[in-house]
Formats: C-alpha cells, structure tokens, sequence
C-alpha cells in the first residue's frame, strides 16, 4: 500500500506521531495529500483552492525543523484545510462563499484557527467551499457549485462547512476547520459521517475583523472536524486559548486529550428526541433513539425530558436569521466601501433567499433587535434549567438526512419534514439552538439510515468541553464508526 492510501486512513494522532518519531518526512506527507487530492477532489468539489507550492514551503520548512530537533507542536507537519467563508490566510482567496464578484478577492490577515493551527506546525493546502456567506444550512455556491456527499455523490455535504467536512470524510485530510454560527460545524459533520465540536464560546480565538465584537450575536465559532474524538480533541487542545485580538476569549489552553479516557459512568442524560418542537424524520428519530441507548450500555442514565421550549420552530429559525444580519449588513457595507457592492452592481451574484434577509436587515430597529435578544434569552434559560439537573443534552443533529443538489448553485434543505413546514436554510438544524447560548455541543457519527449519515447532538454545560469530549469517546468506543468510511472509499472518482 502507498503512502497515498495509508493516509487515507490515519488519524491526526498518528501521522503527528510518526512525524515527530521520523517515520514519516513532512514533505511526502505533504506530496502524498496532494496526489490524493488531485485525484478525488474534483468528484467532490470539496477543496475550492489549494495552495500546492505554499504548502509545499511550510512542509520544508517544518522537515527543517524535525531534522533540527527544534521544538514541534501537536500538530506538526499535518496537512489541513480552513474554509472559504469568513477564514482567512495571508494572501488567499476570500470569495466569502463562492460569491463571483470576489472570485480574486484576497486580504492579508488570518483567522484565529489558521493562525493557532500553522503555530502549532499544521501545513494548510487550501480552503474548502461553503455557501454565499454562510447563510445557509446547504453548501452551494454561484462560484463554486455545490460540494458532493462522499456517502452519495449526489447528495449535498450540508453546510457552511461543507467542503472541510467532505475532504475529511473522503479521506483528502486528517483535519480541517469548520465555522459555526448556526451548526455549520455540526449539520455537515451530521451529513458527512464525522466527528464535529463546537466548543464553549471563549475557549477557542474568533478574531473579527473589523469589528472584534461581532461574534456574539449570535455566538461563532471556529472548531475542528476529524474522523474521530482523540483528532478532535488534539485539534481543539493546539488551538485553545486566550488571544489579545479576541475581546471574548477567556480561557487559558487546555490539554483535552485526558478526556477521551474518562468514563461517564453514573451521569445523567437527558434526552430529546425532538428538541419540543422540530419536525424529526422518522428515518433520522430511529436510528438517533437506537443510539442513544448506548450511553446506559457505559452506565450512564438517560431519561426522556422536555426542554421547556415554548416557542414555534419557525419563530425560532425565523429569530436565527434575523441575529445574524447585522454582521451581514455589516459585510455588505464593508464590501461597498471597498467598491464591491454586491446588492446593486451583482444582484446575480447573491441568492434571492439571502438578498430578501439581507433587505430586511436594513429595516431592523433597535426595539426589534431587543426583543429578539429576550426569545434568545428564554432559549438559554431552558437549556441551562435542563443541565442543572443532567450532565447532557442528547438528540439528533439534524431533523433530515441529506438533500439531493440542485443545478444553478441554489441548493436549500427540505421545506418540509413529516408534514410540517420548515424554512428550507435552516429550519432543519436544531443546531441554532446552541449557537443561541454558547454552550459545547458535539455531533458524532450514530449510524446510517438508507445508506446515509445520521448525526447525534451531544450538548454539555458551559465550559464543561471535557465532559462533551469524554461522552463522545465513550460512544465512538462502544459504536465504533471508522468502518462506515469504506463507503467513500469505494465511491465512483467520476465528476
């Protein structure tokens, strides 16, 4: 077997090891992954950029650096990927998700995880595809196109972090990033098959640019997507910590990997198998209601439970979009004083969906933005009412399984779930609910529903990241999911 194919399977854990024990040389690592991606990437339309002969320096370099015995970082000479959205890496491509006008596009900064994950010695290859500023629960694009399932070329990847989560699943990279502010972590990781965290707010760096406060309504996050839980937990371990150019950053770095061997025997779970108000696929309700069952078999006790939700599903989609406009407008402003003004020279440029959001936010008051924040309250008091009594939140990620792609670069989810309407961005993603109050909320791998990922939403208490990470591995160890990737790895390579 070449090294090609051997790294199709490895685990960030492992290459990091062998690198650092000289096994493997960063620069074949590196020629390795490009190979592979230069072969499977154009079925999947994961990668939309990537940089073979950047990476290649920082591979060299970091050769230089294992030759020398210099001190390594957690992730030495690991190939990864960041996301074309809101991400960024000096000199890169920032089409801010596939949005034509700003096809060459690029500004000299970077995000918070490109900049903690090269610090920790990661090579970054490249960005992955995402939708027309993350406003969506789909990855698709007018620039791009949509990204492709590895599950089922045919069916989209979700999003925002749709072409990340592709990549890892396919077996293109041990790592990538994703960004949260919705679930874009956790819907693509649930559709894909992987493992997503979306840590506590405060514990990991989002450094927004040009207003450093912009990330808390509702809270974003920038987190990692792995096959398995230790990856993940090695990942968030190199990229945690208090940052100067993030006003919320509040906790020092952490080591997470102890967590894994944690059990949680005696802990209480609640589980929700519809959040109180989300229309649930009957086909994702089962497989999520066999899932869960597992935490008893470690000896943990699960219990049914409301949440205490009081309001429409839709209200509350409804409430998501209207959080987050104002950064859009903001985007939207920010571009038009650069020259760029997407609302009147690109109509074609931005999906009708977003452009009637963003036409809305334009007329938002400061009553209407007070009022919202009092729902967004409620929501958190429920969640925090629930996990005073129980260690976790448990239900499914996503209330559908993956949606077919459109033609036109306009794929949306499902309008409708077991009858009930549903706002086709994301009134599917039960998601929101944790971008609402800040908590850590993991979706892992809880098995396949007509051959296609279903995604489980494990949410703990604020802070309480270890705990997300050690029921996670307690799950991954008595449902191990690494051989569903035999399903990808067979998949047809044609475009």
């Amino acid at each position: 077997m070449g090294l090609e194919a051997e790294l199709a399977g490895t685990t960030v854990v492992e290459l990091a090891g062998r690198i650092r024990r000289r096994e493997f040389s960063p620069v074949e690592v590196l020629e390795a992954t490009l190979e592979r991606i230069e072969a499977r990437n154009p079925s999947l339309n994961a990668l939309v950029y990537v940089d073979p002969e950047g990476a290649r320096a920082a591979a060299r370099g970091a050769e230089q650096a294992v030759m020398n015995g210099a001190e390594l970082g957690l992730l030495h000479g690991v190939p990864a990927a960041i996301k074309d959205l809101f991400d960024f890496k000096p000199g890169w491509p920032a089409t801010f998700g596939g949005i034509p006008a700003l096809k060459d596009h690029r500004l000299e900064a970077y995000c918070g995880f490109a900049e903690r994950a090269e610090h920790a010695g990661a090579v970054l290859v490249g960005k992955g595809n995402s939708p027309v500023m993350g406003f969506r629960g789909t990855c698709d694009n007018p620039l791009f196109g949509p990204s492709r399932n590895p599950f089922d070329t045919t069916r989209n990847t979700g999003g925002s972090s749709g072409g990340c989560s592709a990549a890892v699943a396919d077996g293109l990279l041990t790592f990538a990033e994703g960004t949260d502010g919705g679930g874009s972590i956790r819907i693509p990781a649930s559709w894909c098959g992987i493992y997503g965290f979306k840590q506590s707010f405060g514990r990991v760096p989002v450094l927004a640019r040009p207003n450093a406060f912009g990330s808390t309504d509702p809270f974003l996050f920038e987190g990692p997507l792995t096959r398995t839980v230790e990856d993940a937990a090695l990942v968030l371990s190199a990229i945690s910590g208090v940052h100067p150019g993030d006003p919320f950053s509040s906790r020092e770095p952490e080591d997470f990997t102890p967590s894994i061997r944690r059990s949680i025997r005696g802990l209480r779970i609640a589980y929700t198998a519809d959040y109180d108000v989300f229309p649930i696929d009957r086909r994702v309700a089962a497989v999520v209601a066999d899932a869960v069952r597992t935490f008893e078999d470690a000896g943990a006790h699960v219990e049914p439970v409301r949440l205490g939700i009081s309001h429409d599903q839709r209200e509350l989609s409804d409430l998501w979009c209207r959080l987050i406009l104002p950064i859009n407008v903001a985007g939207i402003e920010g571009l038009k004083a650069q020259g760029i003004d997407l609302m009147d020279d690109h109509p074609g440029d931005l999906p009708s969906e977003y452009r009637a959001w963003i036409e809305r936010g334009y007329e938002l008051t400061a009553l209407d933005i007070a009022r919202d924040q009092v729902m967004r309250t409620e929501i958190f008091d429920a969640l925090q009412a629930v996990l005073a009594r129980y260690d976790f939140i448990v239900g499914p990620t996503l209330a559908a399984l993956p949606v077919a792609n459109a033609d036109g670069g306009n794929t949306v989810g499902p309008s409708e779930v077991e009858g009930t309407e549903v706002d086709p961005l994301i009134g599917w993603c039960p998601t929101y609910l944790v971008n609402f109050t800040g908590h850590p909320a993991a979706s892992l791998p809880a098995g396949l529903a007509d051959g296609l990922p279903v995604g489980m939403q494990v949410i703990g208490r604020r802070f309480a990241d270890g705990d997300v990470l050690a029921a996670s591995a307690v799950f991954e160890r008595l449902r191990p999911w690494r051989d569903t990737y035999r399903i990808p790895a067979r998949r047809s390579l044609e475009a």
